[in-house]
């Protein structure tokens, strides 16, 4: 499925840009995302994505396949695999940035393929989940792009400004769940799937249960 998002960050462009490739800066915008590995090019890690009460990790890379900085377009490749399950999922991301009133607006173009259970939503709902997301991560961008980086050593404070800090691990993030996101129309439509395969089972168990009571009885 193809998928069509645009935001604006009010910085120019020579300052966006910079910044969408900075990984390890914007991870953190990226609900359920963590970055392990990132050597310029190529990103390693896992996304959580949570489906009702069912957490589901996916594992993988994301390469960067273009970054035309005179063009300002980016295009990443990015895949992954449940690391308990069959499930996958495959995106290619096209981004290009343009200078408006100031700003810079953010074209991203996303052809993705799901397999597995977040797939049972269909295209309507993960686009609706999309459409919140990429709110979510410009917004959340926006905000960082104000703040001055923190130095080495540094964490930065919820005013934006920085204080030392012992170095830790990276926190854990929250997993990325999909009803939630999405809200009361899509938890409805998981509700009414769940329904309808809760029934289904049961009949088809009590066709087993008269399938074998009638073996039985010819016997």
């Amino acid at each position: 499925m193809e998928l069509q998002h645009e935001f604006t960050v009010p910085v120019p462009v020579d300052e966006a840009w910079p910044a969408l490739l900075d990984i390890e800066r914007v991870a953190p915008c990226l609900p359920g995302a963590t970055v392990e590995e990132y050597d310029g090019r190529t990103v390693t890690g896992s996304v959580k994505v949570k489906v009702g009460p069912v957490t589901v990790t996916y594992r993988g890379t994301a390469v960067f396949e273009e970054q035309d900085e005179s063009a300002h377009r980016m295009v990443l490749v990015a895949s992954g695999r449940e690391t308990r399950g069959q499930g996958t999922a495959r995106a290619t991301v096209t981004a290009e940035l343009s200078g408006r009133d100031g700003g810079t607006a953010v074209s991203v173009r996303t052809d993705l393929t799901v397999t597995g259970r977040p797939a049972q939503f269909g295209r309507g709902v993960l686009a609706e989940v999309g459409d919140r997301l990429v709110s979510q991560f410009a917004d959340c961008l926006a905000q960082r792009l104000a703040e001055r980086p923190p130095a080495p050593g540094e964490q930065p404070r919820e005013d934006g400004t920085a204080t030392a800090t012992a170095t830790a691990g990276p926190a854990q993030p929250e997993p990325l769940d999909l009803l939630h996101v999405a809200g009361l129309p899509v938890a409805k439509r998981a509700a009414a799937l769940a329904a309808a395969l809760a029934a289904l089972t049961v009949a088809l168990r009590l066709c087993r249960r008269n399938r074998r009571r009638h073996g039985k009885r010819r016997r």
